[in-house]
Formats: C-alpha cells, structure tokens, sequence
C-alpha cells in the first residue's frame, strides 16, 4: 500500500461563510468550487485544504438522519490519494480494519473513494480518480 498524503479536508455547516473566509480572509486561491458550491479546493502550498458541506458527507456515510451539528458527525476527513481503492481497501480488510464505506465511484466528484476510521474515530477517507471517457 502507497498512501500519498493529498489535503485536509473540512466538513462545514456554513459553507458560503467559510468559503469567502479562506478566499477572502486567509487569502488562499480556490482551485476548484466556488462559495455557491458544496465542495471547495484551495491551494495552500504543498498540502491543499477542501471544505465540503457537512451534510452531503454524512449522506454518503450514511448519518444524515442525525442533527448536523450531533458530536458523533464529522468535522473534518484526512484524504489520501492511492492508485486503486477497491485493492488498498481489501489490503485493509485483511488486515482486520472495518470500512466505514465500502468504495463507491462519485462521478459528480471525479473520484472513486473508500472511507475507513482510524483508533481515535478520525474519517479517513482514499480517493482515486476516475478514468474519463474517452
């Protein structure tokens, strides 16, 4: 297994207002996304940051039924880029590691992911993209 360390990603109530604090404020260029979006891209240097609306994570782990803002929803997700998803994760199960989220391919979001959590209960999340057509 060859895990790349890729962004930080933010899971946020307040999408709009967070978008226009780290364009705006912290001066960071959005590389994808923009305040009327859901997910968001900035360029921070050699480790990106990403904010994505809280609620469409938990629809894809699947607690969207709990409040938003309930200590058990994530707040933030590490993501690592790996060449294949569905091998890393079997390599996982193997290793007795439970998914939280078998791998999916989002195409909306341009990946195929994973999500997993680590001792502490951290949203790890492994990404690839996906092939586009030709």
């Amino acid at each position: 297994m060859n895990f790349k360390y890729d962004f930080t990603r933010l899971l946020v109530v307040n999408f709009r207002d967070c978008f226009l604090f780290y364009r705006d404020v912290m001066g960071f260029k959005p590389t994808y996304g923009t305040e009327d979006d859901v997910y968001a891209d900035f360029d921070t240097g050699a480790v990106a940051l990403a904010l994505f609306d809280r609620l469409a994570m938990s629809k894809v782990l699947g607690t969207s039924d709990l409040p938003i803002n309930d200590p058990s929803q994530d707040k933030f997700c590490l993501v690592f880029a790996v060449e294949n998803v569905d091998g890393v994760c079997q390599q996982l199960k193997a290793k007795g590691i439970s998914l939280t989220g078998e791998p999916e391919d989002h195409p909306d979001w341009g990946i195929r992911s994973g999500y997993l959590r680590d001792p502490d209960g951290t949203l790890i999340e492994l990404y690839q993209p996906l092939e586009r057509p030709s």
